[in-house]
């Protein structure tokens, strides 16, 4: 369990999330066309997983603009964004933006997701979403690097996750 922060509010999640240099949990998420987003699908590729609660929010919204601008740019890499927002409602946000080259991702239908990496919110006003957090995952789903973001309402520290992804760490 970790201790996060919305609004100020104290917030806890489902277990830890995976430590760097630990191989992460295989996943089995829902995309936008209803199809299977796993793990498999990307191998010999680097993986940003941008996890958030929800779209809905200019926050996340923001999020996943961001990480479609820069971290798409890097050779070999797949950009997933993570939250339980419905797939429509994902697929219709990234079509409306012009957000191509993201890959949206529902965890609505794998509850295990947010529990296995550690940020499934199990109390306070968000319990039942996820928090937003960013996992860098290398070519063997290594954890590469990770943030839990402290205060939910803030945005991730997108350049070191870049700079994890282009090597300057």
């Amino acid at each position: 369990m970790q201790t996060i922060f919305f609004k100020g509010q104290p917030c806890h999640t489902y277990g830890m999330m995976p430590e760097v240099g630990e191989v992460a949990p295989c996943f089995h998420l829902t995309g936008a066309g209803l199809n299977k987003v796993q793990c498999g699908d990307f191998t010999g590729k680097r993986v940003v997983l941008n996890i958030f609660p929800s779209l809905d929010t200019e926050v996340c919204a923001r999020s996943v603009r961001r990480f479609n601008e820069e971290a798409s740019k890097v050779k070999d890499t797949a950009v997933i964004c993570v939250s339980m927002d419905l797939p429509f409602a994902m697929s219709r946000f990234c079509t409306l933006e012009g957000l191509a080259d993201v890959i949206p991702a529902s965890a609505f239908r794998s509850p295990m997701f947010g529990q296995r990496y550690g940020v499934q919110l199990c109390d306070g006003p968000l319990a039942g979403l996820l928090a937003r957090a960013v996992i860098v995952l290398d070519k063997d789903r290594k954890v590469l690097y990770r943030q839990l973001v402290e205060e939910i309402t803030d945005e991730p520290d997108y350049e070191a996750a870049i700079r994890v992804l282009e090597g300057k760490f």
